[in-house]
């Protein structure tokens, strides 16, 4: 796999795939924010019951540093819906945004689940998903993939920070899910204690754009729970974790 890299503010994680130029993403870490514990620093999400000062202040380290105008945020619910990102970029209820539009923007915020931004070749449309367990059983990649005008083997994926199979215990129910699209997914399972599982929702994620004709799938070797100095866990810290952002978008005003 390609290695990823850190900023030197260590506030990014920058995705090493062959994408255009002129397609510019990244996702936060935890650090170098102005939130306090168990928040603390550098989280992005309103929904955490963090300072909304503090959230408000992160984001615009972020708006700074990226030299940004603004960026669309979304009201995240699990679900498969995916919405272009408006001019104005209000916040808009869905789990996956896109783009053809240049500095505009799009975004979704993780704490073990998985994003999942996209590009074609050419550099002109861009797309991020929102990918926790039910989303991706219900094909929130999918329809993002939908999204794009180009085929989809002229995509390019990366699969950001999430949480890792052996720190991803699920029920015998969500194998069944997974299962019941297709037989592939039983690969994606390690048996547990009792009647439970370890999920790697990378594998499933990867087994999903494939199925779909992504060929061009990079990273997925993070542990969101594992990697506590980088990265914001539901899974490990509960309720008050923090929310990293996934953004994406085109740099170029002459596409």
């Amino acid at each position: 796999m390609l290695k990823q890299t850190l900023s030197s503010n260590m506030r990014y994680l920058l995705p090493d795939w062959p994408a255009p130029d002129l397609v510019k993403a990244f996702v936060t870490t935890r650090n170098g924010g102005v939130s306090k514990e168990p928040w603390s620093s550098l989280n992005m999400s309103f929904r955490s019951g963090d300072d909304a000062e503090h959230v408000r202040r992160n984001r615009g380290l972020l708006l700074h540093d990226w030299q940004l105008e603004s960026v669309q945020w979304l009201k995240q619910v699990h679900g498969t819906d995916v919405v272009r990102a408006n001019t104005v970029c209000q916040e808009q209820e869905a789990d996956a945004c896109w783009t053809d539009t240049p500095r505009q923007a799009c975004a979704v915020l993780t704490a073990d689940c998985l994003p999942v931004i996209f590009c074609n070749h050419a550099g002109t449309r861009v797309a991020v998903a929102h990918a926790g367990w039910k989303g991706l059983a219900d094909g929130v990649l999918e329809h993002t993939v939908a999204m794009f005008d180009d085929a989809p083997d002229a995509l390019i994926a990366w699969l950001g920070p999430a949480i890792s199979q052996h720190c991803f215990e699920v029920g015998p129910e969500v194998r069944q899910i997974f299962m019941a699209y297709a037989d592939i997914a039983e690969r994606a399972f390690v048996a547990g204690d009792g009647d439970r599982w370890f999920a790697d929702i990378y594998r499933l994620a990867r087994q999903r754009l494939s199925a779909a004709g992504v060929t061009s799938v990079y990273a997925g070797d993070r542990c969101t729970y594992g990697e506590e100095e980088q990265f914001f866990s539901y899974r490990r810290d509960g309720a008050e974790s923090g929310r990293m952002a996934s953004v994406i978008w085109i740099d170029s005003s002459d596409v």
